[in-house]
Formats: structure tokens, C-alpha cells, sequence
């Protein structure tokens, strides 16, 4: 029996020969990164492993992005050309969620995301990731809302329309069939 957020030889497999390929298919995402370090890190990070693949099977096409030098850590991003397919319709938060009345969505965002293991993209990252090619032109993403939006009942989301990124607002209770959101790993 596998342990708790752990896979199996075989998922682990599966899951590095995905992101190998997309790897190797997305090079203009991360120039001058080699892939056999990645692997090296992620294999003996079951953990992150699990993450990973929580990304991919809601629909994430998560690939790396970027290195940070300083903490030696390589970022994936949901790369998927539009908001994930596995986490769309929730509301911002559970304190969103809970308030709620009636008609409420399956679950919220941050408390998947934390189930995953990952964080969502803030605006900056998100801003970055739109210049590795266009994303969620016919979806929206949750972000990241600083603490004195939040306070106030809103939420933020962003999509890419008219070749711009744009960043809105929202009451955090709400949710949409094309509004999802995007996490970010460190390995």
C-alpha cells in the first residue's frame, strides 16, 4: 500500500516521463536549465513527486519556469493553456466558502491548493507566466489577494484578453465555470 502523498515506482515513472517531454517540448520556458538536474532533485523529493502529479491529473500541464539561485529551487507553474480544467468553480477561500447560504461551489481554492501542496500564483508570477506564451484567453485564474482586499469581502483573478494581462476583482464567494486557478511548486 502506498503511503499517504507518495506514488507508486510505476506513477513516479509515468509521471517524470510526462514532464520530460513536456520539458523538452517547452525549452523557451527554461533556457539554460538541464533536466537531469530537476529529475535528480524531484526523485528524492517523493512529496513534491505527489504534488506534481496532483497538478497534472486536475488538468495543469505543470512544467518549470524558472530557477531561483539563492534557494536553490526550481519553479513549476501550471502551464496549461487554459485555467485548469480540475479546479474550476470554487470560491477564493473557505471563509468564502462557508458564508455562503445556498447554491455553494464544490470546494474553494486555497484549500486545494493547500490539499495539493502548492501555492497559487500571486500577480507577479502570473504576469511572468504570460510571457512564456498566452494563457487563460478564454478562462480567468485566482490569484493571490493581499490581506486588506480579502478583509473587505474581494477576491483577484486575471486572464490575458486583447493580447494584455488583465487583473480584476471579485466578491471571494463567488465562482465561475471558466475560473480556476494556477499553483507553483518549488522543488
Amino acid at each position: 500500500m502506498t503511503p499517504a502523498k507518495e506514488l507508486s515506482e510505476r506513477e513516479t515513472s509515468e509521471l517524470l516521463d510526462i514532464l520530460r517531454e513536456r520539458f523538452e517540448k517547452n525549452k523557451i520556458r527554461h533556457q539554460d536549465i538541464k533536466w537531469t538536474i530537476i529529475e535528480g532533485k524531484l526523485k528524492n523529493n517523493p512529496p513534491k513527486l505527489w504534488s506534481l502529479n496532483q497538478m497534472e491529473i486536475s488538468g495543469g500541464e505543470p512544467d518549470v519556469v524558472n530557477y531561483d539561485k539563492n534557494a536553490d529551487e526550481y519553479l513549476f507553474f501550471d502551464c496549461s493553456a487554459e485555467s485548469p480544467k480540475g479546479r474550476r468553480s470554487f470560491c477564493y477561500d473557505r471563509e468564502a466558502l462557508d458564508s455562503r447560504k445556498e447554491n455553494k461551489p464544490q470546494n474553494d481554492v486555497l484549500s486545494v491548493a493547500s490539499e495539493m501542496g502548492v501555492d497559487i500564483l500571486d500577480e507577479t508570477q502570473y504576469r511572468f507566466l504570460q510571457t512564456l506564451g498566452e494563457f487563460d484567453s478564454k478562462t480567468s485564474s485566482w490569484i493571490k489577494t493581499p490581506k486588506e482586499i480579502r478583509e473587505l469581502g474581494g477576491a483577484l483573478f486575471c486572464d490575458r484578453r486583447y493580447n494584455t494581462v488583465f487583473v480584476y476583482h471579485n466578491g471571494a464567494n463567488s465562482y465561475y465555470a471558466a475560473r480556476g486557478f494556477r499553483g507553483v511548486l518549488k522543488v
